[in-house]
């Protein structure tokens, strides 16, 4: 049986921290939406509008909290409410996503395959620091990539390298591979793919 690698880039304490945090918000803007319409339309209007907000807010913090990635052999899965997994070596789409929240920025590994899709952070930065995969996932990854045999997984495998020789040099974050491409996305724009051709040109360029 193949070994099954975490690839979680938070921590369980600081996921549920950031469930927690979901949850009350849900709750407050619940009940102040709620308040709203039942001054204006009555009691059973405001608790039917508190429920449309707060149910999906509070599902989407349980399913935060639950949030589990790993590797098994060359299959990457993700569990929330149930389990989604994707085969990266017949993986239909390979892509590098950025999102972009308050200033923060999470780089990921987007991959879709037999009609499931899976973003995989591989790094969070906010200003000039932040918090990586480690050593052990990015080599996985980068073999498991290589492993397809194609030109986008060669290019993927190649960034994974890449990134652990800037780590092992000790090159601060804003000189890592990662943190580069994630500043190449334009700001302003909640989630966005980077051009493959650009990602294959900033590769070739690395050592």
């Amino acid at each position: 049986m193949s070994e099954r690698i975490p690839l979680d880039l938070l921590d369980p304490k600081a996921v549920r921290k950031r469930a927690r945090t979901v949850a009350i918000g849900a709750l407050i803007v619940a009940a102040a939406f709620g308040g709203l319409l039942g001054l204006l339309a009555g009691r059973t209007a405001g608790l039917v509008t508190a429920a449309v907000f707060a149910v999906p807010l509070l599902l989407l913090g349980w399913s935060e909290a639950r949030r589990r990635v790993w590797l098994e052999g060359h299959v990457l899965s993700v569990r929330a409410f149930g389990t989604r997994s994707v085969d990266l070596h017949t993986a239909d789409q390979l892509d590098l996503l950025v999102t972009d929240m308050r200033g923060t920025r999470t780089v990921g590994l987007f991959v879709r395959g037999g009609g499931k899709a899976i973003n995989l952070a591989l790094a969070i930065y906010a200003g000039t620091g932040g918090r990586e995969q480690g050593v052990l996932p990015l080599r996985k990854l980068a073999d498991v990539l290589a492993g397809r045999g194609d030109a986008p997984g060669l290019v993927f495998s190649e960034l994974m390298v890449a990134q652990l020789r800037a780590e092992a040099r000790g090159l601060a974050a804003a000189d890592r591979p990662l943190y580069q491409l994630g500043s190449m996305a334009p700001t302003g724009r909640l989630a966005q793919k980077l051009n493959p051709d650009a990602i294959s040109r900033f590769v070739s360029t690395l050592d």
